[in-house]
C-alpha cells in the first residue's frame, strides 16, 4: 500500500446471511475467492478452528498484503495472489482438490473505491480534486487501463462497453463526446471522463437521475478493464466442480449482469437437461451437479443503513450434490 493510501477495509456484506449460508466447520477447507480486506474470511476463519483451512484469492496486492497481516493469527490462513477464475489451478498447486465450502463478494471493494489514485471513482478526491489517472486496474500487473480503452477503442466499440457492460442508455452520445475530446488532447483524469459524460447527457436527465451520471460508464469501463463478466460462468462450473457433496457455493453479487449469470449457472447446474420440453423422457444423460439453495437475498434495512454499498447486494447459494 502506498503512502497516501487509506487503510485496506472491509466491511463484509451479507455475513450472517453468508455464515448461515455457507455454515463453516472446524476441520473443514473453505476458500474465499475475493478476498479483499478479509472480513469474510475472518468470521469463517473463527468458525473452522481447530483444523480448518481458508484459502484467500485476490488479484489486488494491497488486498493479500493487509489481509495477511490482519489473519496472521489463524494458521489455517493462506492468502494466494491470482484471479477466482483460475482458482483450480491455484488450489491445485498446493494439493488442494476439494472443498467444503466456498464463496465469492463480487464487485469493486471499498478499498479500491476510496484509494482515488486507483480510478475507480468518480467523486471527487478530499481535496476536491478529480485528477486521478483512468487506471481502474484490479491487478496492477496487467497493461490494459481504462485510459487505453477511452483513447484507443473506436467508437462503436466504446458505445457497446457502456451499453453491455453499464446498461448506460446514453452510450452512444458518451461514446461520440469521448472521441470527439480525444481528438483534440487525450483523456487521462476521472476528471476527464466525468467531463465528457456530463457533456454528453443533457442537463435536464443528469438532474432527475437518481445516481451519479457517471456511474454506469465508470461501472461498465472498470468491467471490461477486468474481465469480470466473461469467464463468471465457467468459473461458478469450476468452483462447484470442487465442492465436496453438501458443500456449498455462496456469490454475492452488485448488479443485475453479475446476478443474472449466476442465477442462470445455478439454474443449470439443478436442471443441465437439453431435451426438447416435450420429451417423454430425458435421453440427453446430463445430470444436475448442484441444487439451488432458496432464492436471491438482499440486505436488511439495518444493514443498508449501516452499510449504504451494501444496498445493490443479493446473494445466491448452491449445493453441490
Amino acid at each position: 500500500m502506498t503512502a497516501e493510501s487509506p487503510a485496506f477495509h472491509h466491511t463484509p456484506v451479507l455475513l450472517a446471511e453468508v455464515l448461515e449460508a455457507l455454515r463453516p466447520r472446524p476441520g473443514g477447507v473453505y476458500l474465499d475467492g475475493t478476498l479483499g480486506g478479509g472480513g469474510h474470511s475472518q468470521a469463517i476463519l473463527e468458525r473452522i478452528v481447530p483444523g480448518g483451512k481458508l484459502y484467500g484469492i485476490d488479484r489486488d496486492a494491497s488486498a493479500i498484503e493487509a489481509a495477511t497481516a490482519r489473519l496472521a493469527a489463524y494458521p489455517g490462513f493462506m492468502a494466494l495472489r491470482g484471479n477466482f477464475h483460475d482458482a483450480t489451478a491455484l488450489l491445485a498447486e498446493l494439493g488442494v482438490t476439494q472443498l467444503d465450502g466456498a464463496l465469492l463478494d463480487l464487485g469493486v471493494s471499498s478499498h479500491q473505491i476510496d484509494t482515488a489514485e486507483r480510478g475507480f471513482s468518480f467523486h471527487p478526491d478530499e481535496s476536491g480534486s478529480l485528477d486521478a489517472a483512468l487506471d481502474m486496474r484490479m491487478d496492477r500487473r496487467q497493461s490494459l487501463t481504462a485510459a487505453h480503452i477511452v483513447n484507443t477503442y473506436d467508437e462503436g466499440a466504446l458505445a457497446r462497453i457502456l451499453r453491455d457492460y453499464g446498461e448506460e442508455s446514453w452510450a452512444a452520445r458518451i461514446a461520440k463526446i469521448i472521441v470527439e475530446r480525444r481528438a483534440m488532447e487525450p483523456l487521462r483524469t476521472t476528471g476527464d471522463l466525468v467531463g465528457a459524460i456530463d457533456a454528453a447527457i443533457p442537463k435536464k436527465v443528469r438532474m432527475r437521475a437518481g445516481g451519479h451520471p457517471a456511474r454506469q460508464s465508470f461501472m461498465a469501463l472498470r468491467i471490461a478493464v477486468n474481465d469480470e463478466l466473461e469467464p463468471l460462468d465457467s468459473a461458478l462450473n469450476d468452483l462447484c466442480s470442487l465442492l465436496a457433496p453438501g458443500g456449498r457455493l455462496c456469490v454475492i453479487t452488485f448488479h443485475s449482469l453479475e446476478d443474472r449469470i449466476v442465477k442462470r449457472a445455478f439454474r443449470r447446474m439443478q436442471n443441465p437437461c437439453v431435451c426438447p420440453p416435450k420429451a417423454p423422457v430425458c435421453t440427453c444423460g446430463r445430470k444436475p451437479s448442484a441444487r439451488v439453495i432458496g432464492g436471491s437475498v438482499s440486505p436488511s434495512a439495518e444493514e443498508c443503513e449501516r452499510n449504504p454499498r451494501a444496498r445493490s447486494a443479493k446473494l445466491r447459494v448452491a449445493e453441490r450434490l
